[in-house]
């Protein structure tokens, strides 16, 4: 491991030494990359630089306890010591963590589709307090959003499509894909009983032109009516678009904007995450056979994660987590879960590895 550090450092100085390169600001995707790269290493240059650190007073600490006999000193030196040995093993932790093969799609913005799955109106109304709650979550760490389709219900929403752009926001929300199982008593629930509604949560890597380029031949556009509410244009124009990819038979409509342009615009955004996504699924088979496992049809018998709103409990039984703080993650307070959420995969990685090995 500390072979692999050194290589790190040494690498992350020689990238340093190149932004310091006049020369290299007139290339401008060179420098891109470079920039990407060097930022890419800062976190594990920064752990490995307080691992050493702490070696470092490891040592000194022991020295004086080894020579030093003035009370005061040594007491100081004993603290030294033991607070270092408690530090040491996390921070080696951290770092076997950080020096883990990336996904090279962790950097990716993604697109988020959420979906009622069983239990008709209530469903609809929890897929816009999950909606509002990503959204929360989502701001506080600086992530931008940016709608791209809604379909409402007589109450709350069928589906909705949205984007996020921010710092790695795959690797943090990749997690989240799965049936989100909700328990509570429905307003229309004259008798007090508990009903169980399920929603489907799927989060796509947005796709790059590098990743593919959709070739326009192979996709048939159909242009009609909106339907719907809406203002005098979006009914009266035919602004609706379904764009629909032949060779695999994938359809998407959109008719949320009253041009014509900026819908099939949106579609064919969502039309290509798709079939990146579903390309993914051929290439990384075991891994896309997890994610889709997961979400499943939106029956009650799947689920990640329950939200019991009369216990005011939260489960992802993924990883047996239970808490009961319902009411603040409902308001986007979901660091604790996904933090937990992500570690336990991360120590599952870190298993394979030391298997394999």
């Amino acid at each position: 491991m500390f072979k692999k550090l050194d290589d790190v450092i040494l690498r992350f100085e020689r990238l340093t030494e190149k932004l310091s390169d006049p020369q290299l600001y007139d290339d401008s995707e060179q420098l891109k990359k470079v920039t990407e790269e060097r930022s890419s290493l800062e976190e594990i240059v920064r752990v490995y630089q307080s691992y050493k650190e702490h070696i470092k007073s490891l040592e000194e600490a022991k020295d004086i306890l080894r020579e030093e006999k003035d009370p005061e000193l040594r007491e100081m030196a004993s603290l030294d010591v033991s607070l270092a040995q408690d530090k040491l093993p996390l921070l080696e932790q951290e770092l076997k963590v950080l020096l883990l093969p990336k996904d090279p799609l962790d950097s990716r913005n993604v697109m988020i589709e959420i979906r009622a799955g069983a239990g008709g109106d209530e469903a609809s109304l929890f897929v816009a307090e999950v909606y509002r709650m990503y959204q929360n979550y989502l701001k506080s760490l600086g992530y931008r959003l940016e709608l791209i389709s809604l379909s409402e219900g007589d109450q709350g929403i069928k589906e909705i499509i949205f984007s996020v752009a921010g710092e790695r926001a795959y690797s943090r929300l990749k997690y989240e894909s799965g049936v989100h199982r909700v328990q509570r008593v429905p307003k229309t629930e004259s008798q007090g009983r508990v009903h169980t509604s399920t929603i489907t949560v799927a989060v796509i890597p947005e796709a790059e032109e590098i990743d593919f380029q959709l070739n326009m031949n192979e996709v048939r556009v159909e242009v009609f009516r909106a339907s719907g509410s809406g203002g005098q244009s979006v009914n009266t124009t035919d602004s609706a678009v379904r764009v629909t990819h032949v060779p695999t038979g994938m359809s998407v409509m959109n008719q949320d904007q009253k041009s014509q342009i900026k819908n099939k615009e949106k579609a064919l955004k969502i039309l290509r995450n798709r079939i990146f996504d579903q390309m993914l699924a051929k290439q990384q088979q075991e891994e896309a056979l997890n994610r889709r496992g997961q979400v499943g049809t939106g029956d009650r018998s799947e689920r990640i994660r329950t939200y019991n709103f009369p216990q005011g409990r939260l489960t992802d039984h993924r990883i047996g987590l239970t808490l009961y703080n319902l009411s603040s993650v409902m308001e986007g307070e979901l660091s604790e879960v996904i933090d937990a959420v992500i570690s336990y995969y991360n120590a599952l990685a870190l298993k394979g590895q030391e298997d394999v090995v």
